[in-house]
């Protein structure tokens, strides 16, 4: 390790006047990515900014038509919350597939979004459920969030202080584990809302996406014979020591199927 500031402020404004103030400062949330990044010396910022003190990063609240998460709420808290489990059940479910024990209980909802790993489970449910990302600044659409790997519509400085879910109609979530991580090799998350059927897929690519084919054929018809002969392109997809690409593409269908298929 190296030198750094440690800060802990206790308000989202003393955090955000901490980070503009620093000369290469950072938000620590879980620390999942961050701390063995800084270990490993790929990460060095000056000033370290823990978001740990903060309570009105907090919390799980019902409002209706959406539930709303802060984004410091840990994965664990999101699974053993009844508010989710009667709201978005297919939410709580997502949360409690995440890591381990361990993982739960210190990773937070606004981290795993924020950091936008590739492999993340948070980012499917994020994006199938068309939530909106609340910031210090602004309210941020799912669909205009995640843009690349490890990259992200936040600016400079920006945090997330909540996200808002929409309650769908029904969803489910069903993922490939990477069996040592838990990671999602492949996951996908469909939701059935007001508007249409979404497909959001995790793993896979460089960045969650939405699966527009899947989409078009779950609302022709709900059935998981409508995903018969739909294919993604291998060409897009990750390729590693855990799958190839062409693994990759064709889990994709095949976890669909399994969603679709919970969901009748």
């Amino acid at each position: 390790m190296y030198d750094f500031n440690y800060h802990k402020p206790d308000s989202i404004d003393e955090a955000i006047q901490l980070f503009l103030g620093a000369e290469d400062g950072i938000y620590l949330a879980g620390g999942h990515t961050l701390l063995p990044s800084m270990k490993q010396r790929l990460a060095a910022p000056t000033d370290v900014i823990d978001l740990a003190g903060i309570d009105d990063l907090s919390g799980i609240e019902d409002v209706g038509a959406d539930l709303e998460i802060g984004a410091l709420t840990a994965h664990d808290e999101v699974a053993t919350s009844s508010v989710v489990q009667s709201g978005i059940p297919a939410l709580a479910e997502l949360a409690s597939l995440i890591g381990d024990a361990q993982v739960r209980n210190r990773g937070t909802i606004g981290g795993s979004v924020s950091n936008s790993d590739p492999a993340a489970d948070y980012p499917a449910g994020v994006l199938g459920l068309g939530a909106e990302i609340v910031t210090n600044k602004r309210t941020i659409a799912a669909d205009d969030f995640f843009t690349a790997m490890f990259e992200t519509a936040l600016e400079e400085g920006e945090l997330i202080t909540k996200i808002k879910f929409p309650k769908p109609e029904a969803a489910a979530y069903i993922k490939f584990p990477n069996p040592a991580s838990r990671y999602a090799t492949v996951g996908v998350f469909i939701a059935r809302t007001g508007s249409g059927v979404r497909v959001a897929i995790t793993g896979a690519a460089p960045s969650v996406f939405r699966s527009t084919d899947m989409e078009e054929a779950l609302n022709s018809e709900f059935s998981v014979e409508a995903l018969e002969g739909i294919t993604l392109d291998a060409g897009e997809m990750n390729s590693d020591l855990h799958a190839t690409a062409e693994y990759r593409a064709h889990l994709c269908t095949v976890m669909a199927k399994r969603a679709v298929l919970k969901l009748l």
